[in-house]
């Protein structure tokens, strides 16, 4: 009898490990009212970009927030968050917030009381080029991560506009995306970077060291391009051959070259 309820639950279900693409809302407030007016702002020119996808809250920057805070005296700069209500915010803009993940033993025994699961992934930011100097001061708007694995054909498609703060990262393959990149977002891959829309926030490719990536755009405006950890800022501003025209981007020796199309 054992024998044949064992052959039953073979053919019924089985587990196995799975590789799902998952939003991480980074967040740089424990303030809920701060956040839901940061998210307001953010996300009113996109409010259904999300279509209820899964999302990971990541705390890593609160804690790091409140160690700096005890290590110079002052008062811890994480408070207690409400979870609950923080679910309820996130959900009313197209999320399905799933777990947390960065949080101190409190926070974590809180989310799982609130219903939220502890994701066992890790909470170092995707690589990336050197930030310029003189960059514009954080804002508290959470940092919207959008880690995608890429698809079998080594190329990951995004079809929708990228707003300040979003991030897209291919990881291991090319990006194409066919909507606005605005100035604040970032669109990175570890090949190249295809951009068949105005190019105006950060794009970055070869983002593990890959040399002969480039980056494509019909309409070149970038704030920031980078290849292979070598970038360029609109700080020095592009030739009229290429600005707001079809460009590539691409690595001659140790220096950027930006050819037109």
């Amino acid at each position: 009898m054992a024998d044949v309820s064992a052959a039953r639950t073979k053919a019924v279900f089985e587990f196995k490990s799975a590789t799902l693409p998952l939003i991480a809302v980074i967040l740089k407030t424990s303030d809920l009212d701060v956040l839901a007016e940061a998210l307001d702002a953010q996300l009113a020119d996109s409010p259904d970009f999300f279509e209820q996808e899964p999302v990971v809250i990541d705390l890593s920057l609160l804690q790091e927030a409140q160690g700096e805070g005890e290590a110079a005296g002052d008062a811890p700069a994480a408070a207690d968050i409400d979870f609950a209500a923080l679910r309820s915010l996130l959900a009313r803009h197209q999320t399905q917030p799933i777990a947390v993940r960065g949080g101190n033993a409190a926070q974590n025994a809180a989310a799982r009381a609130a219903g939220l699961s502890l994701a066992a992934m890790p909470a170092a930011a995707a690589p990336r080029a050197p930030a310029p100097p003189a960059e514009a001061p954080a804002s508290e708007a959470p940092q919207i991560v959008r880690e995608v694995p890429v698809p079998a054909n080594g190329t990951l498609l995004i079809d929708k506009p990228l707003r300040s703060g979003q991030q897209v990262y291919a990881r291991g393959g090319d990006v194409v995306v066919t909507a606005v990149v605005s100035f604040g977002a970032e669109v990175i891959a570890d090949g190249n970077v295809h951009v068949y829309a105005p190019l105006r926030g950060k794009a970055i490719a070869g983002a593990r060291g890959n040399t002969e990536a480039r980056i494509f755009s019909t309409c070149m405006e970038a704030q920031l391009v980078a290849i292979a950890g070598i970038y360029r800022t609109n700080e020095v501003a592009l030739p009229d051959t290429v600005l707001g025209k079809s460009a590539q981007v691409r690595l001659d020796g140790k220096k950027l070259a930006i050819d037109p199309i």
